[in-house]
């Protein structure tokens, strides 16, 4: 007789991308991380089991299977993560949704994206360099360097202030909102509704 690996089906994998360890909790590269946290909550998911060098929950939203991934091989690497589990689940990159901080757009500002380039985000470099640059995405505005020699690694492992980090969280609703949307297939509704 043979036996068949039963097939635990994912519809869709949500990542969230920031850096492991408690140093890096608050900063703004792990804004990615906070919005997914905040969705994992509204939705009962916990994201707690190890696989695929993240941490990893699964449930179902709107009717959607997913797969809620958080990377904790840092930031650089974190297509190794994402790059295993859409291998895994053969899931086309279309179905990834990744949700990062982006230092281009003020903080609490939002930018909904079929796809691109990585932007000098060496988070998404890593995953356009596993899955290719054809998977959506929500840009979480985390606000420029203060001045241009300022070093952006020390920026964006920086804690924002207390008017910044109030405008981050603020938006983890809207974040929420914009990823059930691209689950729904209304990708382009979710960018006009919350690219503005």
């Amino acid at each position: 007789m043979l036996f068949q690996r039963k097939q635990t089906g994912i519809d869709w994998l949500i990542v969230g991308l920031g850096n492991p360890g408690r140093q890096y909790e608050d900063t703004r590269h792990n804004a990615g991380f906070a919005a997914l946290d905040a969705a994992a909550d509204a939705w009962g998911i916990r994201v707690v089991r190890a696989k695929f060098s993240a941490l990893t929950g699964t449930g179902e939203v709107g009717g959607s299977k997913v797969l809620l991934l958080k990377p904790q091989t840092f930031m650089n690497n974190s297509g190794e993560a994402v790059g295993a589990a859409t291998a895994f689940y053969k899931l086309p990159p279309e179905r990834v949704i990744v949700l990062f901080d982006d230092v281009s757009l003020a903080p609490g500002r939002l930018r909904v994206r079929r796809s691109g380039s990585a932007g000098g985000h060496n988070g998404i470099k890593s995953i356009i360099a596993a899955i290719g640059q054809d998977f959506p995405r929500v840009k979480i505005g985390v606000g420029e360097k203060p001045h241009p020699e300022y070093d952006l690694a020390d920026w964006v492992l920086g804690k924002p202030s207390g008017d910044d980090r109030k405008a981050i969280a603020s938006r983890t609703d809207d974040v929420r909102g914009a990823v059930e949307m691209i689950l729904k297939g209304q990708l382009d509704a979710a960018m006009s509704k919350y690219n503005g």
